[in-house]
């Protein structure tokens, strides 16, 4: 029993993480019990901007849109209902994001990928409550990852010490 993933990388591969590492914050985001299959696609902007202007009515590319499979009329074979849908990541989006908030690149990837399952997953963030039960979901799956809470202000140079004179700006 396992999830399936295949990666689309839309963009030069040139620094972004391998299909390996992705494969990894994907798996570690499924909850589910049997078979299943999912899509990673790596983007441009241009792309992203689409995609989130067609379907979300947003005129602007963003870090990462799931994209859920439709469901299946019944009576299918369950393999047929396996397909969980598309993940979609816009790369410059996510570089200039980690930058921003001071994260390494992997790590906000993985955070993406993870985030990005979960709404295929039925998981939303749409009030107060369920934000803070998927954010909790997130945190605990990065934990197992190796990686600090997402949503801390500037995780990681929290966890680095800074020698005199060079801290980060509060």
């Amino acid at each position: 029993m396992g999830l399936e993933v295949a990666v689309q990388y839309a963009v030069p591969r040139a620094g972004l993480p391998a299909a390996t590492t992705l494969h990894r914050a994907a798996r570690a985001a499924w909850h589910g019990a049997g078979e299943a299959a999912v899509t990673l696609r790596l983007v441009d902007v241009d792309e992203g901007r689409t995609l989130n202007h067609v379907f979300r009515g947003r005129d602007y590319a963003t870090n990462v849109l799931s994209f859920p499979a439709p469901e299946l009329p019944p009576g299918l074979p369950p393999e047929a209902n396996a397909y969980l849908g598309d993940v979609i990541l816009c790369a410059p989006v996510l570089a200039r994001e980690a930058v921003e908030q001071g994260k390494p690149l992997a790590a906000h990837y993985h955070h993406m990928v993870v985030h990005g399952m979960l709404h295929l997953q039925g998981m939303d963030h749409q009030t107060p409550d369920e934000a803070a039960r998927m954010e909790a979901v997130e945190r605990s799956i990065l934990a197992g990852l190796g990686y600090p809470d997402p949503y801390a202000e500037h995780p990681v140079r929290a966890l680095t010490p800074h020698p005199a004179g060079n801290a980060p700006d509060a």
